[in-house]
C-alpha cells in the first residue's frame, strides 16, 4: 500500500511499488483525466503536480510519491474554473485535446512560479509537452490571456 493525498483526499494504493504512478492514477483511482500518451516521458501528456512540480507520470514510480501531494487535472479545478481552463476554451486551444491536460498541468507550474512570464518563458516552459495538432501558438495565447486575468 501506498499512502498519498490526490486532488486533496487521502487515499492509498495497492500496487507494486515499481507501478507508474500514471497507471495507479487511472487504473486504481480511476481519475482518467491524465492520459497515457508515449510511455516514456517523450509526449508529456501524462504530466501531474507532485507537492506542487510538475512530472511526467509515465516514468514516475508509485512508491516516489508516498506521503506526497498529487494534483491532476481534476483537482486543478472541480468546475473547471482554473483560468487557464478558461482560457483555453476561450482561444479555442484544443483539436483533438489529447495533450490538453498535460499541457495545462505544465502551464499551471508556470504560471505559479512566473505570474508574468514572456512569451520566450513559455515557449521554454512548455517544451515538455508535445501537441500533434501542433496548436502551440493557441497555447501561449491562453497563456498569456490566463496570466494577464490571474495578475487582475
Amino acid at each position: 500500500m501506498v499512502a498519498f493525498k490526490i486532488n486533496g483526499k487521502p487515499v492509498s494504493v495497492s500496487a507494486e511499488p515499481d507501478t507508474p504512478l500514471l497507471w495507479a492514477i487511472r487504473d486504481h483511482l480511476k481519475l482518467t483525466g491524465t492520459k497515457f500518451g508515449c510511455g516514456a516521458g517523450h509526449c508529456g501528456a501524462c504530466i501531474v503536480h507532485v507537492n506542487g512540480k510538475a512530472i511526467k507520470s509515465c516514468l514516475t514510480r508509485l512508491s516516489s510519491v508516498e506521503g506526497a501531494s498529487v494534483t491532476t487535472i481534476e483537482g486543478l479545478s472541480p468546475d473547471s474554473s482554473h483560468p487557464l481552463q478558461k482560457a483555453w476554451v476561450t482561444e479555442q486551444v484544443a483539436q483533438c485535446g489529447y495533450c490538453q491536460s498535460g499541457q495545462i498541468m505544465q502551464a499551471a507550474e508556470l504560471l505559479e512560479q512566473n505570474p508574468n512570464p514572456s512569451r520566450n518563458e513559455i515557449v521554454a516552459h512548455m517544451d515538455a509537452v508535445l501537441c500533434r495538432c501542433g496548436t502551440y501558438t493557441r497555447i501561449i495565447t491562453a497563456i498569456q490571456r490566463a496570466a494577464r486575468e490571474t495578475r487582475s
